[in-house]
This record gives C-alpha cells, sequence and structure tokens, in this order.
C-alpha cells in the first residue's frame, strides 16, 4: 500500500476537525523519504489557539495510528505531522474566509496591491460582501462579489483600523451600502 493520498487522508481528518468545531481547510503531504510531512490546516470562526491545536493534533496522531494498524493507511517509513491555521497569507477562496475576516484589510488581486478594501458584512444571497475604499479622506461603500476575487489574500494591518472605516464594516449589509 502506497503512502496515503490527500483524499484518502481528508476522509479521515474532515470528520475529527467538525467534531472540534473547525473547517479542515486542506492537507498537503511533502514527500521526502524518511521526512514525509503531512501538513494540516483547520480553521473555525473563532480562532483556534495553539491549546486547541495541540489537542487536535494529538486526536489526528491517534486516529492515524489506528487507522495504520488496521491497515486502512500505511505510511510507510513513517511522517511528521504538523497541525495549524491556514495562515495570512491564504487566498480567500470561500464564503466562510470571507465572513471571517469581516472588518479586515483585504487586497484584491495579488497583481494590484493597491486595490484593498476593508471587507464588511456578506449579503443575504451569500453572493455579494460590502467593500469599503478609502481614496484620500473619502471613504467609498460598494458591493462586490466575492466569488471574483479567488486570490484575494488579508492585509496585516499594525495599526488599530480607522474607526469610521471599522464602524462601517460592522454594519449589516443593507445598513452599510444604503449608509
Amino acid at each position: 500500500m502506497a503512502f496515503p493520498t490527500v483524499e484518502q487522508l481528508t476522509t479521515f481528518v474532515a470528520p475529527l476537525a467538525e467534531s472540534y468545531g473547525m473547517d479542515l481547510e486542506r492537507i498537503t503531504i511533502t514527500r521526502a523519504g524518511k521526512k514525509s510531512a503531512v501538513i494540516i490546516a483547520v480553521d473555525a470562526d473563532t480562532r483556534p489557539n495553539s491549546d486547541v491545536l495541540e489537542v487536535l493534533s494529538v486526536e489526528i496522531s491517534k486516529l492515524f495510528d489506528a487507522e495504520e494498524e488496521a491497515g486502512r493507511l500505511n505510511f510507510g517509513a513513517g511522517y511528521t505531522l504538523e497541525v495549524g491555521t491556514p495562515g495570512i497569507g491564504s487566498p480567500l477562496t470561500l464564503l466562510r474566509h470571507w465572513k471571517r475576516n469581516q472588518g479586515r484589510l483585504v487586497i484584491l488581486s495579488p497583481d494590484n496591491k493597491k486595490d484593498v478594501v476593508r471587507i464588511g458584512a456578506v449579503d443575504g444571497t451569500e453572493t455579494q460582501v460590502v467593500a469599503i475604499r478609502r481614496q484620500g479622506k473619502e471613504l467609498s461603500v460598494v458591493p462586490i462579489a466575492w466569488q471574483e476575487y479567488p486570490q484575494a489574500v488579508v492585509e496585516i494591518e499594525f495599526n488599530a483600523p480607522p474607526e469610521q472605516e471599522f464602524a462601517i464594516s460592522q454594519l449589516s449589509f443593507d445598513e452599510a451600502i444604503n449608509n
């Protein structure tokens, strides 16, 4: 039996992550002989802290050991397991990513690092999100279709966001657009 695929590991890890109230974001397998690594990224509406990630890591390790002992998985010479969150540079590809980052600055396109908006609420159809753009001292508030920006990433802010921008980002979709 060959080293497990991402798809095989997903069938084991996703239900376990869900039992901890987390979403499985991705599994990456890096094959390098005896140094193979299984890297698992999980996330939740309330960001998992290191204690929760450690507990989940132990549970995943136990699960993999049990599945290997039962003959359903074979890690061959072994592997290193890493469990963490997706990280700040991960693209916002799913609606839940946009919702979880409400109030944050987002670079909409990696090709145009100046196209930055603060994201607000999602509309009732879950197809649009509030985008707050600063142009000098002026703010514009427009709806954008989040699916049109599959490469959007969170922009790191070192200071507190401007009060007015942040306040708009916390309004409901209709309140923000009609404000």
